[in-house]
């Protein structure tokens, strides 16, 4: 028969057995959905960037509210302004982005499964890879002029290397031995690259992508620094040759959110890639 203390003792032992078992703080914050925590440090910036504006640590002109970049963002929008800039920016971006990464793609292709076309082009496209975007604007001026087909083609240049270098990457390093073993069964040319080398770099095809797709957006700027009168680079810097600060700052905050949306739908498509193909 158990005594108290036995039975004290055995409770004690549960409760520390159930404490040991019991998740932590930081288990207990990573069971949140991740869409919640990725909320947490915007709000925390928005909420420093509130108190240092109103408490006066910093100067209203070197840093506005909060409130007067919204009221900026509102201020646009009811002129139809700001529609008309987030419409043609990202028009420019997807058709550069699609027509770079594509070329990128067939190349970067080339190059990965031809040891001629690797001989051929690998020094020349990296030498060009290494070109600042702002050195090809006074080309493309001279080549184009200052209209949408030399913004488009600077935004193609950007879009091109990440694509390219990726997949060229990813297809030089297929394993030997599985190509090797599915030639045995009589697979070769277009039939071994869609059965065997493409499934091999869906993951790194999507990097390149993404890549590619962050630098169409980079180049964005520099692209509508061509004779621009519309878009989110103009914005930039109409709003800087203006004093806007607060316009300025929407300007860079709304490059953030549609990159990332942007960004977003592509990983949609990387998760359907890599199950259809993986």
């Amino acid at each position: 028969m158990s005594t108290p203390t036995q039975i004290s003792q055995a409770a004690d032992g549960s409760s520390a057995a159930a404490d040991r078992h019991k998740p932590g703080f930081a288990a207990r914050i990573l069971q949140a959905p991740k869409w919640l925590l990725s909320l947490i440090l915007p709000v925390v910036i928005v909420a420093v960037w509130q108190y240092v504006t109103v408490s006066g640590i910093v100067a209203p002109w070197s840093l506005p509210t909060p409130g007067a970049v919204l009221a900026a963002a509102g201020e646009l929008f009811q002129d139809g302004d700001l529609s008309k800039h987030v419409g043609i920016s990202t028009q420019r971006v997807l058709l550069g982005f699609a027509i770079g990464s594509l070329l990128g793609l067939l190349f970067g292709a080339l190059v990965g499964l031809s040891k001629l076309a690797d001989a051929l082009l690998s020094l020349s496209i990296g030498a060009l890879r290494a070109v600042p975007s702002l050195a090809w604007v006074p080309l493309l001026v001279l080549w184009m002029k200052m209209g949408e087909d030399s913004k488009v083609t600077l935004i193609i240049i950007g879009a091109f290397f990440p694509a390219f270098t990726t997949v060229s990457l990813a297809l030089r390093h297929v394993d030997a031995q599985l190509v090797e073993a599915a030639r045995s069964f009589g697979f070769k040319g277009l039939n071994l690259l869609r059965t065997v080398q493409l499934p091999a770099v869906v993951p790194s095809i999507f990097s390149g992508l993404r890549l590619a797709l962050a630098q169409a957006w980079l180049f964005l700027v520099a692209a509508e620094l061509l004779g621009a009168s519309m878009g989110l680079g103009f914005l930039l810097t109409d709003s800087q040759n203006n004093g806007r600060l607060d316009r300025l700052i929407l300007t860079i905050i709304l490059l953030a959110i549609f990159g990332k949306i942007t960004d977003a739908l592509l990983s949609v498509a990387e998760r359907w890639a890599i199950r259809r193909w993986t």
